[in-house]
């Protein structure tokens, strides 16, 4: 897309949810002023990420006072949106005076670990998304392990609960069949707090099914693991579990200058750092590899790019936070969306290292992980029985080349992959 034509493709046209057509002329009538408003500010906010990535600073500055008045924090999604991704931007220009983008964005830049963050505690079980990718997750993997006498699981970096505690009672419930497997569980994570938690959560619940089980924890990031921390022993059936993790590795051989260097293509790069990992991982010879990413690509050079990208994604999650928030209070539809703005201030604002949400679509995986030696493996589970017992309308699992799209409407939002070594 060049930057000169942000106009967006007929096929991903932005999701601006609206009730169905009304007979009252005061409510069509405030219909039409939502829609030309929703609108005017995409208009609004490519014009300003295009200026600001050409580094025009002045006229990109000049945007945004036209898109301040229209976005709202409170407002329809549209206008949710918008506030946030007009943030964003405004902490790009920023940057261009180091000193004072610390000073005013420090608090909110850094991005929060997920498992530490009380609104992904709160979104991930509010919306049904994650649990879609653990049950469908689950379902494959103790259909594969069911003959195993002794079974690995290394968790890359999510340490939630909602995830393994119901694998551990899939395993017992397994096991009431035969022998019960011998289980362990290795957690890889940065934070010491997270491991603890998960660790004293997965001991209790092991002993209460009176099954076999280890925990052992790895308090390191994906870029500091090493083969001999993860203590793989022959004759474990081993899996690795990554959910929406891999992609921060991204990051590692991406040294774009800081002040937005030229265009480098968005073709898949070679990346040094994702090819040793993947290879460290095939060495071991898992018999699953497990991967959960965005179904979205935020790891283009081009500012614009991203942007778009950007937009599409978080306009289809702010629409099922309006169709599904009944249960949430105001200040808890607030902390999520605050919690995707800083994501999202990371997809526009940082560049280079300082970038973490790299996520990527699906088929760039395919080429990571078949350049790496890996095929991709059939998953077993029941996508009818996973979307009524965690789903409501709008939610789909789609089939598309060995995945499985989880998604909102047309739109998918995230991958679900399993690769055998």
């Amino acid at each position: 897309m060049s930057s000169s034509s942000p106009a967006l493709k007929p096929d991903v046209a932005l999701s601006l949810t609206l009730s169905p057509s009304p007979t009252k002329p005061a409510r069509i009538e405030a219909i039409n002023k939502s829609e030309e408003r929703g609108l005017r500010l995409i208009q609004l906010l490519l014009k300003c990420a295009n200026h600001t990535s050409s580094g025009n600073l002045h006229r990109a500055d000049a945007c945004l006072p036209h898109i301040s008045p229209l976005a709202s924090v409170t407002g329809d999604s549209m206008q949710r949106l918008a506030a946030q991704f007009a943030y964003a931007l405004a902490s790009r220009l920023v940057k261009r005076w180091p000193g004072l983008y610390k000073a005013l964005t420090n608090r909110t830049l850094q991005l929060s670990n997920h498992e530490m963050d009380p609104s992904w505690a709160l979104f991930s079980q509010a919306f049904p998304y994650l649990r879609f990718a653990y049950a469908i997750i689950a379902q494959t993997l103790v259909r594969a392990m069911s003959a195993e006498r002794v079974i690995h699981v290394v968790d890359l970096g999510s340490g939630d609960p909602n995830f393994w505690v119901p694998l551990i009672q899939s395993f017992a419930l397994m096991a009431q069949a035969r022998e019960p497997p011998q289980l362990k569980i290795t957690c890889v994570n940065s934070s010491k707090v997270v491991l603890e938690k998960l660790g004293l959560r997965l001991v209790k619940e092991a002993e209460g099914l009176d099954i076999p089980f280890q925990f052992d924890p790895v308090n390191v990031s994906l870029k500091e693991l090493t083969k001999d921390m993860l203590k793989v022993r022959s004759g474990e059936a081993l899996a690795f579990v990554s959910i929406l993790n891999l992609h921060v590795l991204l990051a590692e051989d991406d040294r774009v200058d800081a002040h937005f260097g030229p265009n480098k293509g968005n073709e898949v790069k070679d990346c040094k750092q994702m090819g040793q990992f993947l290879a460290m991982v095939r060495s071991m010879s898992p018999k699953l590899f497990f991967l959960v990413e965005q179904e979205a690509d935020h790891n283009l050079d081009r500012l614009v790019d991203r942007f778009v990208e950007g937009l599409h994604f978080y306009s289809a999650m702010f629409d099922s936070l309006d169709v599904n928030c009944g249960s949430l209070s105001c200040e808890e539809r607030l902390g999520i969306e605050e919690m995707f703005g800083r994501e999202i201030v990371d997809i526009v604002a940082c560049e280079g290292l300082e970038r973490e949400e790299r996520h990527q679509r699906y088929a760039r995986w395919i080429v990571r992980f078949v350049g790496a030696g890996f095929k991709p493996a059939h998953m077993w589970c029941d996508a009818k029985q996973i979307i009524e017992a965690y789903g409501k309308d709008g939610y789909k699992i789609v089939n598309d080349k060995a995945s499985l799209m989880i998604c909102w409407h047309e739109r998918p939002l995230y991958a679900v992959s399993a690769w055998i070594s």
